[in-house]
């Protein structure tokens, strides 16, 4: 094959599986109905979408970055907005932008985060104040 040729296309490995945008804007309606219904204070469900837009918008930064070959946003600095309660946006940047959405080393410490967080936010409501 030669250098320049255009490899050919292979089917997406989640094909067939629920998309990660769909499981990132399911969980924010979970939040916010676990705001509504289960009494979780809807200042929990306000910072979820708060750091899923900005998370979002952090990764959206990083493609273009990437794209234009400039300096990229730290891969620290991307989990620390999913372990701070950004994961859905970055599972909706992830599959959207097709950003951040392979490499294995980045997937697992992005999925630590996300575990960390719904730990987190069990041991919050199981202390009465969801």
């Amino acid at each position: 094959m030669a250098r320049n040729a255009r490899r050919p296309v292979r089917p997406r490995a989640s094909a067939g599986r629920l998309p990660k945008a769909a499981l990132g804007l399911g969980s924010l309606l979970v939040l916010a109905g676990g705001a509504w219904f289960a009494g979780l204070p809807v200042l929990v469900s306000l910072v979820y979408l708060a750091m899923s837009l900005a998370t979002l918008a952090a990764y959206a930064v990083d493609k273009s970055a990437a794209q234009a070959n400039r300096r990229r946003i730290p891969e620290n600095t991307l989990h620390l907005f999913a372990l701070l309660g950004g994961w859905p946006g970055a599972l909706v940047a992830q599959q959207w932008l097709r950003h951040k959405s392979v490499k294995a080393s980045f997937l697992a410490m992005f999925w630590t985060t996300v575990l960390l967080n719904l730990g987190a936010l069990a041991w919050f409501v199981s202390r009465g104040h969801g």
